[in-house]
């Protein structure tokens, strides 16, 4: 109990810093006790209960919520119920575990120096409706309506309809790519649908456009064009402010890495720094611990750039050896090098 405690306080102080609240889900996930991959498909009704995905079992993952209230409690936070509904086709209500849900794994613990304004947005946008949302599949599946053989399905609770018996099939499909365009086409939708696909490299869905309405698609083409000039404009200030952020988070990633490691080369943090935290690249550094700095995070930056740069570890991929067989083959060297490093 003293070391789930621990390990509760730890994730939950770093979800707190990164997005001003926390929940019982962010905390299971931070665990390793979930992986992104299986809430994003809980989420859209592909199980019954989150327990059937996660690394424990449901009485675990009601001590760890325990925990994470007593935490909240003593913080000072402020609770806040929240509805959880699938994108599934009829948006019926998630379960957590199959014994019977209990309201804590409901309750998001917020900041308690929260403006009433900005508590009362983040309430709304947690208690909103989730977008329907389709899945574009790599293999094709049978509708359980119509028993279609179809490549794009969303979940309802019988199961996966394609998108005629879902009356979805109207609609028009937006690529992803021009986020005003998108956002004014679905807002001037009555009915829309987000489109993802499984990237089983990264192991996440991503979006690949969104279905809406003929007529929305038209009308918020108009409205882009309309105010084009303008948008440039906004989008290069927006790209010099990225770029200037992105130096500042480099800089303070760097200066983590050689607090933890004071003998790493300052050029050679740097280095690390540039690479790991590069927007856009789906590297450690862009994960959501390492905006928070977290110390496992940049360690393993770091010990990514070492295994790569001062051992072995490329040559034995390159000669065929198995990747955990290499990095087993590299390991005295690369904790040679860290130790080194740490001082």
């Amino acid at each position: 109990m003293a070391s789930l405690r621990s390990r509760v306080n730890q994730v939950a102080e770093a979800a707190l810093a990164q997005r001003r609240y926390v929940s019982p889900v962010e905390v299971f996930t931070r665990l390793g006790w979930l992986r992104s991959t299986q809430v994003d498909q809980w989420q859209q009704g592909r199980v019954a209960a989150l327990e059937q995905s996660a690394a424990v079992d449901g009485a675990r993952l009601r001590e760890a919520a325990e925990l994470l209230r007593e935490w909240a409690q003593q913080r000072g936070l402020e609770s806040s119920e929240t509805a959880y509904l699938s994108s599934a086709r009829d948006r019926e209500p998630l379960a957590f575990v199959r014994s019977g849900d209990d309201p804590i794994f409901r309750i998001h613990w917020l900041a308690a120096d929260l403006t009433p304004a900005r508590r009362e947005q983040l309430v709304r946008r947690q208690n909103k409706a989730p977008d329907l949302m389709v899945v574009a599949v790599d293999r094709p599946f049978a509708c359980v309506e119509c028993a279609g053989v179809g490549s794009h399905q969303i979940m309802s609770a019988a199961g996966p309809l394609c998108v005629t018996c879902a009356d979805l099939d109207h609609l028009e499909f937006l690529p992803a790519g021009d986020a005003t365009l998108s956002r004014r086409a679905k807002k001037e939708s009555t009915l829309a649908a987000v489109v993802v696909r499984l990237n089983p490299r990264r192991k996440r869905y991503e979006r690949q456009g969104i279905l809406v309405e003929e007529q929305a698609l038209a009308r918020a083409e108009q409205q882009c064009l309309a105010d084009e000039e303008a948008r440039e404009r906004r989008r290069g200030r927006d790209r010099v402010r990225r770029d200037a952020q992105d130096v500042e988070f480099q800089a303070r990633f760097a200066a983590e890495i050689q607090r933890l490691f004071p003998g790493c080369p300052a050029e050679r943090a740097t280095e690390i720094a540039e690479h790991a935290a590069l927007r856009g690249s789906g590297r450690v550094g862009r994960s959501a611990a390492a905006k928070v700095f977290d110390a496992d995070a940049v360690t393993l930056a770091v010990i990514a750039s070492v295994r790569h740069r001062d051992t072995a570890y490329d040559r034995l991929l390159m000669d065929g050896v198995a990747r955990m067989d290499a990095r087993a083959a590299i390991r005295a060297d690369l904790d040679r090098v860290l130790e080194s490093w740490r001082g």
